[in-house]
């Protein structure tokens, strides 16, 4: 009998002992599962973040980058062609095709303006170049009608030796002022020079050699 009352005054130990162990190791357990959520959740934020600025920093250098556009000589055909080596004349009606290569990722509206033809710094001839546009990432290509003559070259420049030579050097100069305009918003000045050399040949009729700056 007093066997079993000193057992009901002191109860088995570690029963309740094991009960608390398990409660706390359940409760250690959850809270470094909640650990790991947070370090995931502030990795993932970090990486977005990352994600994000490198995004805006290649939209800024590649989209967002506003080019020079180009405004050059194409090619050109003659539809009448009058040329006098011996009294040393020129008197020229050439289609040429001009271009404006747009390399932004938005158009590049330009104002109308007018191209220049010179022999040795002497103008022989002009074109007027209509307002209009360049799509983005394209070419737009306008072919003009151009009249060539040397009435203003005196006798003394060494025309005579050129056309007996067989070729007809000519430069060619403009200045092309529009906007390019990006994301329907943003709008860019931006402003063209054209400085064209080239090539008439004589004998074959055709224009060579053109390069331009």
């Amino acid at each position: 009998m007093a066997d079993k009352e000193q057992q009901q005054a002191y109860p088995l130990a570690p029963a309740n002992g094991y009960a608390r162990s398990d409660a706390e190791a359940g409760m250690a357990d959850s809270e470094e599962l909640r650990r790991q959520k947070r370090k995931k959740l502030l990795l993932y934020i970090a990486a977005f973040v990352v994600f994000q600025t490198a995004v805006i920093v290649l939209f800024s250098l590649t989209v967002m980058k506003v080019k020079t556009p180009k405004f050059r000589v194409r090619s050109a055909t003659f539809v009448a062609f009058d040329v006098q080596p011996t009294n040393p004349s020129f008197a020229l009606n050439m289609n040429a095709q001009f271009g404006v290569k747009n390399t932004n990722f938005g158009p590049y509206k330009y104002d109308s303006n007018t191209v220049y033809f010179y022999y040795n710094d002497i103008q022989v001839g002009s074109a007027v170049i209509p307002k209009s546009k360049a799509n983005f990432l394209s070419t737009k290509k306008i072919n003009v009608a151009v009249d060539l003559t040397s009435a203003n070259i005196s006798s003394n420049t060494s025309l005579a030796s050129d056309l007996a030579s067989g070729t007809l050097p000519l430069t060619s100069k403009s200045r092309l002022s529009g906007k390019v305009e990006l994301m329907l918003i943003f709008k860019k000045k931006k402003s063209v020079d054209m400085n064209c050399t080239m090539d008439v040949n004589i004998s074959t009729r055709e224009l060579q050699n053109v390069k331009c700056k």
